[in-house]
Protein backbone atom coordinates (compact mmCIF):
# COMPACT_ATOMS: atom_id res chain seq x y z
CA UNK A 1 0.00 0.00 0.00
CA UNK A 2 1.22 3.46 -0.85
CA UNK A 3 0.28 5.63 2.09
CA UNK A 4 1.63 9.05 1.34
CA UNK A 5 0.39 12.16 3.04
CA UNK A 6 -2.63 13.88 1.64
CA UNK A 7 -1.40 16.96 -0.13
CA UNK A 8 -3.97 17.70 -2.80
CA UNK A 9 -6.13 20.73 -2.29
CA UNK A 10 -9.89 20.12 -2.10
CA UNK A 11 -11.99 22.36 -4.24
CA UNK A 12 -15.46 23.60 -3.42
CA UNK A 13 -18.16 21.17 -2.27
CA UNK A 14 -20.77 23.26 -4.04
CA UNK A 15 -21.46 20.64 -6.67
CA UNK A 16 -22.18 17.95 -4.10
CA UNK A 17 -24.22 20.08 -1.71
CA UNK A 18 -26.37 21.37 -4.56
CA UNK A 19 -27.02 17.87 -5.84
CA UNK A 20 -30.59 16.69 -6.20
CA UNK A 21 -31.07 14.33 -3.20
CA UNK A 22 -33.11 11.99 -5.37
CA UNK A 23 -30.00 11.18 -7.42
CA UNK A 24 -27.73 10.35 -4.47
CA UNK A 25 -27.29 6.94 -2.90
CA UNK A 26 -25.82 6.83 0.59
CA UNK A 27 -23.84 4.11 2.33
CA UNK A 28 -25.33 4.00 5.83
CA UNK A 29 -23.47 0.97 7.15
CA UNK A 30 -21.13 -1.80 6.12
CA UNK A 31 -19.74 -5.10 7.29
CA UNK A 32 -16.49 -6.73 6.26
CA UNK A 33 -14.50 -9.92 6.84
CA UNK A 34 -11.00 -10.30 5.45
CA UNK A 35 -7.64 -11.96 6.17
CA UNK A 36 -7.12 -9.04 8.55
CA UNK A 37 -10.04 -10.22 10.70
CA UNK A 38 -13.68 -9.36 11.25
CA UNK A 39 -14.71 -5.72 10.98
CA UNK A 40 -13.55 -2.51 9.37
CA UNK A 41 -11.22 -1.62 12.23
CA UNK A 42 -9.08 -4.71 11.65
CA UNK A 43 -8.99 -4.04 7.92
CA UNK A 44 -8.09 -0.39 8.37
CA UNK A 45 -5.24 -1.23 10.73
CA UNK A 46 -3.85 -3.85 8.35
CA UNK A 47 -3.88 -1.36 5.49
CA UNK A 48 -2.34 1.36 7.65
CA UNK A 49 0.58 -0.84 8.63
CA UNK A 50 0.76 -2.72 5.34
CA UNK A 51 0.79 -6.11 7.09
CA UNK A 52 -1.56 -8.55 8.74
CA UNK A 53 -1.49 -8.95 12.54
CA UNK A 54 1.45 -11.21 13.55
CA UNK A 55 -0.72 -14.07 14.78
CA UNK A 56 -2.29 -14.42 11.34
CA UNK A 57 0.99 -14.50 9.44
CA UNK A 58 1.70 -17.80 7.74
CA UNK A 59 -1.73 -19.37 8.14
CA UNK A 60 -1.38 -22.49 6.04
CA UNK A 61 -4.78 -24.05 5.49
CA UNK A 62 -8.26 -22.84 4.57
CA UNK A 63 -10.77 -23.14 7.38
CA UNK A 64 -12.72 -26.37 7.16
CA UNK A 65 -10.42 -28.02 4.61
CA UNK A 66 -10.25 -31.80 5.09
CA UNK A 67 -7.12 -32.89 6.94
CA UNK A 68 -4.41 -34.14 4.64
CA UNK A 69 -5.90 -32.57 1.51
CA UNK A 70 -3.03 -31.45 -0.76
CA UNK A 71 -2.62 -27.71 -1.21
CA UNK A 72 -0.65 -25.73 -3.82
CA UNK A 73 2.52 -23.79 -2.90
CA UNK A 74 0.67 -20.53 -2.31
CA UNK A 75 0.39 -18.39 0.80
CA UNK A 76 -3.18 -19.01 1.95
CA UNK A 77 -4.93 -16.31 3.97
CA UNK A 78 -8.35 -17.32 5.36
CA UNK A 79 -10.34 -15.06 7.66
CA UNK A 80 -8.63 -15.68 11.04
CA UNK A 81 -10.41 -16.58 14.26
CA UNK A 82 -13.74 -16.65 12.43
CA UNK A 83 -16.52 -18.64 14.05
CA UNK A 84 -19.77 -18.15 12.09
CA UNK A 85 -21.80 -19.33 15.10
CA UNK A 86 -20.91 -16.08 16.85
CA UNK A 87 -22.67 -14.11 14.11
CA UNK A 88 -25.32 -16.44 12.67
CA UNK A 89 -26.17 -18.76 15.56
CA UNK A 90 -25.88 -22.53 15.45
CA UNK A 91 -29.01 -23.52 13.54
CA UNK A 92 -28.60 -24.68 9.95
CA UNK A 93 -24.93 -23.83 9.52
CA UNK A 94 -23.90 -27.36 8.51
CA UNK A 95 -25.82 -27.09 5.23
CA UNK A 96 -24.28 -23.75 4.22
CA UNK A 97 -21.28 -23.33 1.95
CA UNK A 98 -18.31 -21.24 3.02
CA UNK A 99 -19.30 -18.65 0.41
CA UNK A 100 -22.80 -18.38 1.87
CA UNK A 101 -21.46 -18.11 5.42
CA UNK A 102 -19.11 -15.28 4.46
CA UNK A 103 -21.84 -13.39 2.59
CA UNK A 104 -24.42 -13.86 5.35
CA UNK A 105 -21.98 -12.77 8.05
CA UNK A 106 -21.01 -9.65 6.12
CA UNK A 107 -24.71 -8.80 5.82
CA UNK A 108 -25.21 -9.34 9.56
CA UNK A 109 -22.31 -7.01 10.36
CA UNK A 110 -23.66 -4.37 7.96
CA UNK A 111 -27.14 -4.50 9.51
CA UNK A 112 -25.70 -4.21 13.02
CA UNK A 113 -23.87 -1.06 11.92
CA UNK A 114 -27.19 0.71 11.32
CA UNK A 115 -28.45 3.10 14.01
CA UNK A 116 -31.58 0.93 14.39
CA UNK A 117 -32.95 -2.35 12.97
CA UNK A 118 -34.80 -2.32 9.67
CA UNK A 119 -38.46 -1.61 10.53
CA UNK A 120 -40.93 -4.39 9.83
CA UNK A 121 -42.88 -2.24 7.37
CA UNK A 122 -39.74 -1.60 5.28
CA UNK A 123 -38.71 -5.22 4.83
CA UNK A 124 -40.83 -5.61 1.72
CA UNK A 125 -38.79 -2.87 0.00
CA UNK A 126 -35.40 -3.98 1.31
CA UNK A 127 -33.33 -5.99 -1.15
CA UNK A 128 -30.16 -8.06 -1.29
CA UNK A 129 -27.69 -7.96 -4.21
CA UNK A 130 -24.50 -9.99 -3.89
CA UNK A 131 -21.65 -10.54 -6.31
CA UNK A 132 -19.71 -13.74 -6.80
CA UNK A 133 -18.03 -15.64 -9.62
CA UNK A 134 -18.86 -19.32 -9.43
CA UNK A 135 -20.42 -19.38 -5.98
CA UNK A 136 -18.76 -21.96 -3.77
CA UNK A 137 -16.12 -23.82 -5.80
CA UNK A 138 -15.69 -26.26 -2.96
CA UNK A 139 -19.43 -27.07 -2.75
CA UNK A 140 -19.58 -27.54 -6.52
CA UNK A 141 -16.52 -29.80 -6.52
CA UNK A 142 -17.71 -31.96 -3.64
CA UNK A 143 -21.23 -32.28 -5.04
CA UNK A 144 -20.10 -33.50 -8.45
CA UNK A 145 -17.40 -35.71 -6.98
CA UNK A 146 -20.14 -37.40 -4.98
CA UNK A 147 -22.00 -38.27 -8.18
CA UNK A 148 -18.99 -40.37 -9.21
CA UNK A 149 -18.26 -41.90 -5.82
CA UNK A 150 -21.79 -42.96 -4.86
CA UNK A 151 -23.13 -46.32 -6.07
CA UNK A 152 -25.47 -44.43 -8.40
CA UNK A 153 -25.01 -40.77 -9.50
CA UNK A 154 -28.48 -39.82 -8.30
CA UNK A 155 -27.71 -41.04 -4.78
CA UNK A 156 -25.90 -37.80 -4.01
CA UNK A 157 -27.38 -36.03 -1.01
CA UNK A 158 -30.03 -33.48 -2.11
CA UNK A 159 -29.09 -31.39 0.91
CA UNK A 160 -25.84 -30.49 -0.86
CA UNK A 161 -27.56 -29.04 -3.92
CA UNK A 162 -28.52 -25.53 -2.63
CA UNK A 163 -24.88 -24.85 -1.79
CA UNK A 164 -23.82 -25.02 -5.44
CA UNK A 165 -26.26 -22.31 -6.57
CA UNK A 166 -25.05 -18.77 -7.22
CA UNK A 167 -27.94 -17.22 -5.31
CA UNK A 168 -27.49 -19.32 -2.18
CA UNK A 169 -26.13 -16.51 0.00
CA UNK A 170 -28.50 -13.77 -1.21
CA UNK A 171 -31.55 -15.98 -0.77
CA UNK A 172 -30.47 -17.10 2.70
CA UNK A 173 -30.06 -13.48 3.82
CA UNK A 174 -33.49 -12.56 2.46
CA UNK A 175 -35.19 -15.50 4.19
CA UNK A 176 -33.35 -14.92 7.46
CA UNK A 177 -34.54 -11.31 7.73
CA UNK A 178 -37.78 -11.38 5.75
CA UNK A 179 -36.45 -9.04 3.06
CA UNK A 180 -38.80 -9.48 0.10
CA UNK A 181 -37.49 -6.66 -2.07
CA UNK A 182 -35.22 -7.07 -5.09
CA UNK A 183 -32.93 -10.08 -4.78
CA UNK A 184 -30.11 -10.76 -7.22
CA UNK A 185 -26.78 -12.55 -7.52
CA UNK A 186 -24.28 -11.28 -10.08
CA UNK A 187 -21.38 -13.32 -11.46
CA UNK A 188 -18.97 -10.61 -12.55
CA UNK A 189 -15.55 -12.06 -11.83
CA UNK A 190 -13.08 -9.52 -10.49
CA UNK A 191 -15.56 -6.62 -10.70
CA UNK A 192 -18.43 -8.49 -9.00
CA UNK A 193 -18.54 -6.13 -6.04
CA UNK A 194 -18.91 -3.00 -8.17
CA UNK A 195 -21.39 -4.75 -10.47
CA UNK A 196 -23.53 -5.47 -7.41
CA UNK A 197 -23.28 -1.86 -6.25
CA UNK A 198 -24.25 -0.58 -9.69
CA UNK A 199 -27.25 -2.93 -9.80
CA UNK A 200 -28.34 -1.90 -6.30
CA UNK A 201 -27.86 1.81 -7.02
CA UNK A 202 -30.03 1.59 -10.12
CA UNK A 203 -32.70 -0.29 -8.16
CA UNK A 204 -32.80 2.51 -5.58
CA UNK A 205 -32.82 5.37 -8.09
CA UNK A 206 -35.62 3.78 -10.11
CA UNK A 207 -37.79 3.23 -7.04
CA UNK A 208 -37.57 -0.56 -7.02
CA UNK A 209 -36.26 -0.56 -3.44
CA UNK A 210 -35.78 1.78 -0.50
CA UNK A 211 -32.78 -0.03 0.95
CA UNK A 212 -30.40 -2.62 -0.52
CA UNK A 213 -27.65 -4.72 0.99
CA UNK A 214 -25.00 -4.94 -1.74
CA UNK A 215 -21.53 -6.44 -1.81
CA UNK A 216 -19.56 -9.53 -2.71
CA UNK A 217 -17.73 -12.47 -1.17
CA UNK A 218 -15.14 -15.09 -2.09
CA UNK A 219 -14.20 -18.25 -0.20
CA UNK A 220 -10.76 -19.77 0.16
CA UNK A 221 -10.76 -23.52 -0.36
CA UNK A 222 -8.37 -26.11 -1.79
CA UNK A 223 -10.34 -25.89 -5.04
CA UNK A 224 -9.91 -22.10 -5.39
CA UNK A 225 -6.27 -22.27 -4.33
CA UNK A 226 -5.50 -24.87 -6.99
CA UNK A 227 -7.39 -22.79 -9.55
CA UNK A 228 -5.14 -19.80 -8.89
CA UNK A 229 -2.06 -22.00 -8.96
CA UNK A 230 -3.06 -23.48 -12.34
CA UNK A 231 -3.90 -20.00 -13.63
CA UNK A 232 -0.30 -18.92 -13.13
CA UNK A 233 -0.11 -17.40 -9.66
CA UNK A 234 3.57 -17.77 -8.67
CA UNK A 235 4.66 -19.91 -5.72
CA UNK A 236 4.17 -18.11 -2.44
CA UNK A 237 1.65 -15.67 -3.87
CA UNK A 238 -0.99 -14.75 -1.26
CA UNK A 239 -4.56 -15.90 -1.91
CA UNK A 240 -7.20 -14.75 0.55
CA UNK A 241 -10.92 -14.76 1.17
CA UNK A 242 -13.52 -12.46 2.61
CA UNK A 243 -16.63 -10.48 1.99
CA UNK A 244 -17.91 -6.94 2.30
CA UNK A 245 -21.53 -5.76 2.22
CA UNK A 246 -22.85 -2.19 2.23
CA UNK A 247 -26.26 -0.88 3.21
CA UNK A 248 -27.36 1.53 0.47
CA UNK A 249 -30.21 4.00 0.82
CA UNK A 250 -31.46 6.81 -1.34
CA UNK A 251 -30.79 10.41 -0.30
CA UNK A 252 -27.97 12.76 0.61
CA UNK A 253 -25.46 11.73 3.21
CA UNK A 254 -26.03 14.18 6.00
CA UNK A 255 -27.74 12.03 8.59
CA UNK A 256 -26.39 10.16 11.59
CA UNK A 257 -24.58 7.00 10.61
CA UNK A 258 -23.79 8.15 7.10
CA UNK A 259 -20.54 6.62 5.92
CA UNK A 260 -20.26 7.88 2.35
CA UNK A 261 -22.23 8.82 -0.75
CA UNK A 262 -22.07 6.54 -3.76
CA UNK A 263 -22.30 9.11 -6.55
CA UNK A 264 -21.58 6.94 -9.57
CA UNK A 265 -20.71 3.37 -10.48
CA UNK A 266 -19.78 2.45 -14.04
CA UNK A 267 -18.81 -0.85 -15.66
CA UNK A 268 -17.35 -1.70 -19.06
CA UNK A 269 -15.54 -4.28 -21.11
CA UNK A 270 -12.86 -4.65 -23.77
CA UNK A 271 -11.87 -7.99 -25.33
CA UNK A 272 -8.48 -9.04 -23.91
CA UNK A 273 -7.45 -10.18 -27.40
CA UNK A 274 -7.55 -6.51 -28.45
CA UNK A 275 -4.56 -5.97 -26.20
CA UNK A 276 -3.90 -4.38 -22.80
CA UNK A 277 -4.19 -0.90 -24.32
CA UNK A 278 -7.84 -1.51 -25.19
CA UNK A 279 -8.63 -2.69 -21.65
CA UNK A 280 -6.83 0.34 -20.18
CA UNK A 281 -8.83 2.63 -22.47
CA UNK A 282 -12.08 0.96 -21.37
CA UNK A 283 -11.20 1.62 -17.74
CA UNK A 284 -10.31 5.22 -18.56
CA UNK A 285 -13.78 5.69 -20.08
CA UNK A 286 -15.36 4.16 -16.97
CA UNK A 287 -13.49 6.52 -14.66
CA UNK A 288 -14.28 9.54 -16.84
CA UNK A 289 -17.96 8.61 -16.98
CA UNK A 290 -18.04 8.17 -13.19
CA UNK A 291 -16.41 11.56 -12.60
CA UNK A 292 -18.82 13.24 -15.01
CA UNK A 293 -21.88 11.56 -13.49
CA UNK A 294 -20.73 12.37 -9.98
CA UNK A 295 -19.77 15.97 -10.72
CA UNK A 296 -16.12 15.68 -9.70
CA UNK A 297 -12.99 16.88 -11.47
CA UNK A 298 -9.92 14.61 -11.70
CA UNK A 299 -7.94 16.80 -9.29
CA UNK A 300 -10.65 16.46 -6.63
CA UNK A 301 -10.04 12.71 -6.23
CA UNK A 302 -7.75 12.44 -3.21
CA UNK A 303 -7.60 8.68 -2.77
CA UNK A 304 -7.97 5.67 -5.07
CA UNK A 305 -8.56 2.13 -3.84
CA UNK A 306 -6.97 0.10 -6.59
CA UNK A 307 -7.54 -3.52 -7.49
CA UNK A 308 -6.23 -5.60 -10.39
CA UNK A 309 -5.91 -9.34 -10.64
CA UNK A 310 -2.95 -11.27 -9.32
CA UNK A 311 -1.99 -12.30 -12.84
CA UNK A 312 1.11 -10.59 -14.16
CA UNK A 313 0.75 -7.38 -16.09
CA UNK A 314 -2.82 -6.45 -15.16
CA UNK A 315 -1.98 -4.04 -12.30
CA UNK A 316 -0.05 -2.00 -14.87
CA UNK A 317 -3.06 -2.04 -17.20
CA UNK A 318 -5.26 -0.69 -14.43
CA UNK A 319 -2.73 1.99 -13.49
CA UNK A 320 -2.48 3.09 -17.13
CA UNK A 321 -6.24 3.44 -17.56
CA UNK A 322 -6.65 5.23 -14.25
CA UNK A 323 -3.78 7.59 -15.05
CA UNK A 324 -5.32 8.60 -18.37
CA UNK A 325 -8.66 9.45 -16.78
CA UNK A 326 -7.13 11.37 -13.87
CA UNK A 327 -5.12 13.43 -16.32
CA UNK A 328 -1.81 13.32 -14.50
CA UNK A 329 -3.21 13.88 -11.00
CA UNK A 330 -1.55 11.72 -8.35
CA UNK A 331 -3.96 10.75 -5.54
CA UNK A 332 -3.10 8.45 -2.65
CA UNK A 333 -3.38 4.85 -3.84
CA UNK A 334 -4.57 2.11 -1.47
CA UNK A 335 -3.62 -1.40 -2.55
CA UNK A 336 -5.71 -3.76 -0.45
CA UNK A 337 -4.66 -6.75 -2.51
CA UNK A 338 -1.02 -6.31 -1.48
CA UNK A 339 -2.08 -6.99 2.10
CA UNK A 340 -5.11 -9.28 1.77
CA UNK A 341 -3.95 -11.36 -1.19
CA UNK A 342 -5.98 -12.22 -4.27
CA UNK A 343 -9.65 -12.28 -3.24
CA UNK A 344 -11.10 -12.28 -6.79
CA UNK A 345 -14.86 -11.66 -6.72
CA UNK A 346 -14.68 -10.11 -3.24
CA UNK A 347 -11.79 -7.86 -4.28
CA UNK A 348 -13.69 -4.75 -5.38
CA UNK A 349 -16.00 -4.86 -2.36
CA UNK A 350 -13.00 -5.19 -0.04
CA UNK A 351 -11.39 -2.25 -1.85
CA UNK A 352 -14.44 -0.12 -1.07
CA UNK A 353 -14.35 -1.25 2.57
CA UNK A 354 -10.67 -0.30 2.62
CA UNK A 355 -11.51 3.18 1.35
CA UNK A 356 -14.16 3.65 4.03
CA UNK A 357 -11.74 2.38 6.67
CA UNK A 358 -9.09 4.79 5.42
CA UNK A 359 -11.48 7.70 5.79
CA UNK A 360 -12.58 6.57 9.25
CA UNK A 361 -8.99 6.66 10.45
CA UNK A 362 -8.43 10.23 9.36
CA UNK A 363 -8.03 12.56 12.31
CA UNK A 364 -9.89 15.57 10.90
CA UNK A 365 -13.17 14.68 9.17
CA UNK A 366 -14.12 18.33 8.86
CA UNK A 367 -14.33 18.54 5.07
CA UNK A 368 -15.56 16.44 2.20
CA UNK A 369 -13.34 13.85 0.58
CA UNK A 370 -13.63 12.28 -2.86
CA UNK A 371 -12.53 8.72 -3.46
CA UNK A 372 -12.42 6.33 -6.38
CA UNK A 373 -12.52 2.53 -6.55
CA UNK A 374 -11.24 0.91 -9.74
CA UNK A 375 -11.21 -2.73 -10.77
CA UNK A 376 -9.93 -4.68 -13.78
CA UNK A 377 -10.37 -8.36 -14.53
CA UNK A 378 -8.22 -10.55 -16.70
CA UNK A 379 -11.35 -11.22 -18.79
CA UNK A 380 -11.37 -7.56 -19.88
CA UNK A 381 -14.10 -6.40 -17.50
CA UNK A 382 -13.54 -2.98 -15.93
CA UNK A 383 -15.39 -0.89 -13.34
CA UNK A 384 -15.11 2.33 -11.37
CA UNK A 385 -17.08 3.82 -8.48
CA UNK A 386 -16.97 7.42 -7.26
CA UNK A 387 -17.66 8.13 -3.59
CA UNK A 388 -17.71 11.18 -1.40
CA UNK A 389 -17.38 11.34 2.32
CA UNK A 390 -19.62 14.11 3.63
CA UNK A 391 -17.96 16.67 5.88
CA UNK A 392 -20.40 15.97 8.71
CA UNK A 393 -19.74 12.24 8.91
CA UNK A 394 -19.85 10.89 12.47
Amino acid sequence: MTDTALTGAVTSDAVATDRDPSTVVTVTGYGVLSPAGVGGKALGEALRTGTLPPREQGTAEPAGAPAGEPLPPLRLLPVPDFDPREHLGRKGLSSLSRTAVLGMTACELALRALPEPVPEEQRSTTGVVLGTSAGSARAIGEFFRDTYEQERPYLVSPALFPGILLNHAASQVAMRHGFTGVNASLAGGRISGLSALRYARNALLTGQATRVLAGAMEELSPQTAWAWHRAGAPAGHPVGEGGAVFVLERGTGTGHGTTAELLACETGFAPPEDGPGAVAEALARCVTDALTAGGAAPDEVEVVSAGATALRGWPAVEARGRGRALDGCRPVVLRAQDVLGETHSAGAALQLAALLGFWEQEAAPGRARWGLVTSVGADGSVAAALLRRPPTVT
